[in-house]
């Protein structure tokens, strides 16, 4: 878990156009309204952290690399941004719902309800509780599916992985209910999965974590498929490193992270021979498909990693995003598995009828390893130990704080809503004066509610903290850089639409991964619109895909 968490107070004791494809027909519907189907199958394909820069370098120096020619015969959006903030979960959520958490209100995986009840409450007492979508759901962290439930136990038969003890609960009509992942999503809205499985096709989806069953959407079904291995299970002894440590996990070195990215990168060759995940029977290719990379996010990350023996730290060697050789080995390896992919795409005769999307749900901060500060008593060797968490000066200050999720931004719950005004102002005069937070930007009153609505409803932060890019709010000595931030490096990622029939082409207007939800829709002859977060944000199909 990369999240440094804080409670206090009450909180602590709970701790542009629409635009149709090269190949397709002129336009994607008739003069009846009815949308064509252009595609078959969408391959969608996340490289957690994976930035622009990255993918520009690697070309240059992998000119016959598969990132090169998926480029060659694609669309490349060289300003394309991720979820702000740009945590994994609302980035996958910005690829799965076409909107922002002012529609769908997952600000991270870790955040604070106030309308909510603490897990085994039976909605009693005070409302306001810590919603914990990451591993802290599973069963067992021994496991690599994240365990099941033992004999005698209550279980969803639908997410057999998470334990449903361990969820947040909502007071209802109907009584005390719990909040499962996907019941989290505010306003009814709704994924792409869901629209699609709807219309009769196959969905499946490979992730990190059991927990990001959030895919399903309000309905709980928009998946046929979900494989989430735990990445932050202690499993690897039973999963093929004998020798390694009893309490590391899949993050601790990126060869882990390989091996780990390996299992799901198998299920979704399975996908596309028409198997089910454990490859044993035919269920049929997905209409919508697809999987996270954790390699490179890693590879950005860790200060120490084993390759071959030697020891080396991970992240950039320079601020011109060159890679250090266990980042480098980790972009190779997401290569050849894209290669992989492609290749079977091609035997089984999909190739020209499968948009391969490849983008990321985040960056990571900072590139440049100069930059890095964190906060004040860490022992990080690369680091500048001299900053102030936000949560602990407004607690000096008086100030009592549900709830603090900080990687390098920091989102801050308040116990009292009306102390956002006062807690704004200390906040504002550290960083007139010396700054000890790191501030570049607060978010409060009425500028943040008009991004990501109103902290009165109880789920959107009360402030917003973006510091200083390279600033880290952890003591960690374990990482270089890190992501949830609204800065360049953790917001520009990559992003590439391929198909064999397409050329190459260059777009340099800026696009959000939003606006990919919109565009698989398209594809498969699907009806953006019936996106809840499209209609209400605006979100339109990727432009430059005419030819």
């Amino acid at each position: 878990m990369d999240k440094m968490r804080k409670w206090f107070g009450v909180g602590a004791i709970f701790s542009a156009s629409v635009l149709a494809f090269a190949s397709m027909a002129a336009t994607a519907q008739d003069e009846n309204g009815n949308h064509h189907q252009q595609y078959t199958h969408v391959l969608l394909i996340s490289v957690d952290g994976m930035h622009e820069a990255d993918l520009v370098n690697y070309i240059k120096t992998h000119p016959n690399s598969t990132f090169a020619k998926l480029v060659q015969h694609g669309v490349e959006y060289t300003h394309a941004s991720t979820s702000k903030p740009s945590d994994s979960y609302p980035g996958l959520l910005a690829f799965a719902t076409g909107g922002s958490p002012l529609s769908h209100g997952v600000f991270y995986d870790d955040t604070y309800d106030a309308t909510l009840f603490p897990p085994g409450s039976n909605c009693t007492g005070t409302p306001g509780t810590e919603v914990t979508n990451f591993e802290a759901l599973d069963w067992d962290l021994t496991k690599l599916d994240g365990g099941s439930a033992p004999a005698g136990a209550t279980f969803d038969p639908r997410n057999p992985h998470i334990d449903p003890e361990k969820l947040p609960l909502a007071k209802t009509s109907s009584g005390c209910e719990k909040v499962w992942p996907h019941l989290y999503l505010k306003n009814n809205t709704n994924t792409i999965f869901e629209i699609i499985h709807q219309a009769g096709l196959r969905t499946a989806w490979s992730d990190k974590h059991p927990a990001y069953e959030i895919v399903n959407g309000p309905s709980g079904t928009g998946l046929d498929e979900l494989y989430a291995p735990e990445i932050n299970s202690t499993s690897l002894q039973a999963n093929g490193f004998p020798n390694a440590p009893s309490d590391a996990d899949w993050t601790a070195d990126p060869i882990y992270t390989r091996a780990y990215d390996g299992f799901k990168v198998k299920v979704v060759l399975n996908w596309i021979h028409g198997l089910d995940q454990t490859g044993t029977k035919q269920v049929g290719v997905p209409a919508i498909f697809g999987m996270n990379f954790q390699a490179v996010s890693v590879g950005q990350k860790v200060t120490v990693a084993m390759e071959s023996g030697s020891t080396t730290r991970g992240g950039y060697v320079d601020a011109a995003a060159t890679p250090t050789k266990p980042l480098a080995q980790s972009l190779d390896f997401v290569d050849d598995s894209l290669s992989q992919m492609y290749e079977a795409l091609k035997a089984s005769h999909l190739l020209q009828s499968t948009l391969f999307i490849v983008g990321a749900k985040h960056g990571q901060s900072p590139i440049d390893i100069k930059k890095l500060h964190m906060l004040n008593g860490s022992t990080n060797a690369y680091a500048t130990a001299d900053v102030t968490d936000v949560a602990d000066l407004l607690a000096r200050n008086s100030i009592t704080v549900a709830q603090e999720t900080a990687d390098d931004v920091s989102l801050i719950w308040l116990a009292n809503h009306s102390d956002a005004g006062n807690a704004a102002s200390i906040l504002s005069k550290d960083q007139a004066g010396a700054n000890s937070t790191h501030i570049q930007t607060l978010y409060d009153g009425t500028t943040l509610k008009g991004i990501w609505g109103d902290p009165m409803e109880g789920r959107v932060p009360d402030l917003i903290v973006q510091p200083i890019p390279g600033t880290i709010y952890s003591k960690s000595a374990a990482k270089l850089a890190e992501h949830g931030g609204l800065a360049a490096d953790d917001t520009n990622t990559l992003l590439v639409v391929s198909n064999p029939k397409l050329g190459k082409k260059v777009v340099d207007t800026p696009v959000t991964n939003m606006q990919v939800a919109p565009t698989i829709l398209k594809a498969l002859g699907l009806d953006p619109d019936k996106l809840v977060a499209v209609q209400r944000e605006g979100t339109k199909v990727l432009p430059g895909l005419v030819q």
